[in-house]
């Protein structure tokens, strides 16, 4: 790979042949740093917070009335638990193939494809189930946001004049993922990389930390918007009746702990995790609940804003890793994340990160350690870090050492065909079918970072019928003779050229060249 090839392709999101090849691949880059839009139109368009919290409140209002209906007590938990746990399995709206475009949940397609006729659709669901009424809502915040949302992110990706910048965003939404297989996160969960993320992905890592910890997705996907402290107000007065369920949720802690900030077995152990958890009571989320209760609880509010809730909140000074925290109310935890964000276990575990992503699946020591310094020198300066990785001889390497993502590949495949606006629902279906469905990685620790994963046999296979869709919505328009080197400049070997000169078709030939071993390697 020469040095463009590797600016366009292994720092950035691919080359469009509308755009020239960086004559100086490294000030490029540089460049980039200064001309990021944290709010491009494509997403600065979107729904906002309110409106999707709003509907949001609404349904979790439904389950409550659904609950009082079944009656209370015992009786009564049961269809309120099995309610909350509905996940999404996989709504249609959500899987629309990429030729089809988008499919109603109304009309739910039989394995070959087809819409069931009326003859054929099941009797409608009771309208009282909670678990029927969780899957029409997710499908409906589904339909309205997520897919809008999906399609934002892709839409500013194919024209971003920073695609370094950009593939940033989309590496730090990865490290700090979450999983819109849970209800109460389908709408919200492409807002946490739009509002935690993009405005901080040039900033400190701790402040990117704050705001993440904060937002609404990520409080209610990791529980701890229902996390009580034993000890509180809240605690000691409804905790011991038989018919409430409150208590400590450790979940946001230990993620934190392990996956956002030092890393997995770093100095910390449960006891810690526990400590953590209890500081962090009271963070949650305003507006979800209404009535006396919110407001004895503290969360009533603007539908989705971050609270602090006293009332939630364990009182009591905590010890973490050997330090002790005796601040008040949210300044407690706010401490704790202030120190992980500068542990030089968390500079670690992010340059180790950061090079495993732009340098290969076994990090380099050599350039881990100099990110590592430029993180600790700086107080966690991201840009600081970014500038030592475009510096560092390890990431300029000709060899590819990165095999494309599904998100990576098909974002790449849309800017070498020129495309600058592509419709929601094909990037969702397109997502799905190749195996990497945008935020929905199936775990906190988000989807995997190394070739394995995504190189196999049915992938490729996945992967050249996708490009054979490509093909054929382009046309003859395409030459991919001349393509090749636009888009892989410098890097196009002798088997690919060949394969292309003797390609039967300029859509056969167009094909190849998306699914060759220099275009899907990075």
């Amino acid at each position: 790979m020469a040095d463009a090839n590797i600016a366009l392709n292994r720092f950035g999101l691919g080359a469009r042949p509308d755009e020239p090849t960086p004559a100086d691949p490294r000030k490029w880059l540089h460049a980039q740093l200064g001309s990021f839009d944290a709010a491009p139109s494509a997403i600065a368009a979107l729904p906002g917070r309110r409106t999707i919290a709003g509907e949001l409140a609404d349904y979790l209002d439904q389950l409550r009335a659904l609950r009082r209906q079944s009656g209370r007590g015992e009786a009564g938990r049961p269809v309120a638990r099995r309610a909350q746990a509905a996940a999404i399995s996989r709504p249609a709206d959500m899987n629309a193939p990429m030729t089809q475009g988008y499919q109603s949940a109304a009309t739910p397609a039989l394995p070959g494809g087809k819409p069931q006729t009326d003859a054929m659709t099941p009797q409608a669901p009771d309208p009282n189930d909670p678990v029927a009424q969780a899957r029409r809502f997710a499908q409906r915040q589904a339909r309205d946001y997520y897919i809008g949302a999906v399609g934002g992110r892709a839409n500013a990706a194919l024209t971003t004049p920073a695609p370094f910048v950009e593939r940033l965003v989309h590496f730090w939404a990865n490290h700090f993922a979450i999983s819109i297989d849970k209800v109460q996160v389908v709408g919200l969960g492409g807002l946490l990389e739009f509002e935690a993320i993009r405005p901080h992905v040039l900033g400190r890592f701790g402040d990117m930390l704050n705001a993440v910890e904060r937002h609404p997705a990520m409080l209610l996907y990791l529980d701890q918007a229902q996390s009580v402290g034993p000890d509180s107000v809240i605690g000691t007065r409804f905790g011991s009746r038989p018919n409430r369920k409150l208590g400590l949720n450790e979940n946001l802690a230990r993620e934190i702990m392990e996956l956002h900030t030092l890393g997995v077995r770093t100095g910390y152990d449960q006891a810690d995790v526990t400590e953590f958890a209890r500081a962090m009571t009271g963070w949650t989320v305003s507006g979800l609940s209404r009535g006396p209760g919110a407001r004895f609880s503290g969360t009533d509010g603007q539908a989705g804003d971050f609270v602090f809730a006293a009332p939630l909140h364990e009182p009591g000074a905590r010890t973490i890793m050997g330090k002790v925290y005796d601040q008040e109310g949210e300044h407690q935890a706010q401490a704790v994340l202030s120190d992980l964000a500068v542990h030089p276990a968390t500079a670690t575990h992010i340059a180790t990160k950061l090079a495993r992503h732009f340098a290969g699946d076994t990090p380099p020591p050599a350039l881990v350690q100099r990110l590592q310094a430029a993180y600790l020198r700086t107080g966690g300066d991201l840009p600081s870090v970014y500038r030592a990785l475009i510096d560092s001889p390890e990431t300029w390497v000709a060899q590819p050492p990165k095999f494309k993502t599904p998100w990576e590949w098909s974002i790449s495949s849309m800017r070498a065909l020129g495309m600058r606006t592509v419709a929601p629902p094909m990037v969702t279906g397109l997502l799905n079918q190749l195996g990497q469905p945008t935020w929905k990685p199936g775990s906190p620790a988000g989807f995997d970072d190394i070739a394995a994963s995504w190189a196999g046999p049915d992938a490729i296979l996945r992967r050249v019928e996708a490009a054979e869709r490509f093909a054929t919505r382009a046309g003859a328009t395409i030459d991919a003779r001349v393509l090749a080197p636009k888009i892989i400049p410098a890097a196009v070997g002798p088997a690919t050229t060949q394969a292309l000169a003797r390609a039967e078709s300029p859509g056969q030939a167009l094909a190849l060249l998306l699914v060759a071993p220099e275009f899907m390697r990075r």
